[in-house]
């Protein structure tokens, strides 16, 4: 009898293996011919895929491949039976049990364990990836509902919405300085500019940066006077 051989602690699959598994496994129970080969199904299975083996008609359609067929009765005496009332029906539910349940169950609107102790009131603040959010609401639901970022609000709260389109970037690049004169309002398309630029040399980088600058006072101012020419 030839002797196994292993690999990193791992019995490996020999020629008389996969013969025996070649001329069983189309016809025997799985089960059956994993203990032959003193392997685990796992193993056996994986090792029939590999040959590309497959179980043959035969043996599907009989009782040892275990599976359902109409008119099969199988498992039918442990199947809930039309009508079959739940054990529990009529049970009030939270809080209905003998015992300690209703005094050791969740209460509405408390909080316990890791919720609690990282829970922190409307109004708090937290630095996300370098920049600042403050929590607006405890709504249940993702934090992204209940937080909002400082600088959004502190705009809205003079200019209103920021409009689609269009992003909040900082003049002095401290994303934690949220004050209103360091924030600036550009498009999405001037945002990709300005972080393409990032690549360029730095003085060219400052050239397009002041560029941008310029043209957006430019608009502004054109808008402006757009605005007051309409109101006169």
């Amino acid at each position: 009898m030839a002797r196994d051989r292993f690999r990193a602690g791992k019995r490996l699959w020999s020629k008389a293996d996969d013969r025996e598994l070649r001329r069983h496994y189309p016809h025997m129970r799985t089960s059956t011919l994993a203990r032959r080969l003193r392997r685990s199904l796992s193993s056996v299975y994986g090792r029939a895929g590999l040959l590309g083996l497959h179980k043959s008609a035969a043996y599907l359609a009989s009782t040892d491949a275990c599976r359902l067929r109409r008119g099969d009765h199988v498992g039918a005496a442990f199947r809930f039976s039309k009508g079959h009332v739940p054990a529990n029906k009529g049970l009030r539910r939270p809080g209905w049990s003998p015992g300690r349940m209703k005094e050791t169950q969740f209460k509405p609107g408390v909080l316990n364990g890791v919720a609690k102790r990282r829970f922190k009131p409307v109004g708090s603040t937290r630095l996300v990836d370098g920049y600042l959010y403050r929590k607006i609401s405890a709504v249940p639901g993702p934090w992204t509902v209940n937080w909002k970022l400082e600088s959004i609000l502190v705009w809205e709260r003079a200019h209103g919405p920021v409009p689609a389109g269009h992003a909040l970037v900082f003049r002095n690049h401290d994303r934690t300085d949220v004050r209103l004169e360091n924030l600036d309002l550009i498009t999405r398309r001037e945002l990709m500019a300005r972080n393409t630029v990032q690549n360029f040399p730095k003085p060219l980088a400052l050239a397009v940066q002041l560029l941008g600058a310029l043209n957006r006072k430019i608009r502004r101012r054109t808008r402006d006077g757009e605005h007051d020419r309409r109101s006169a």
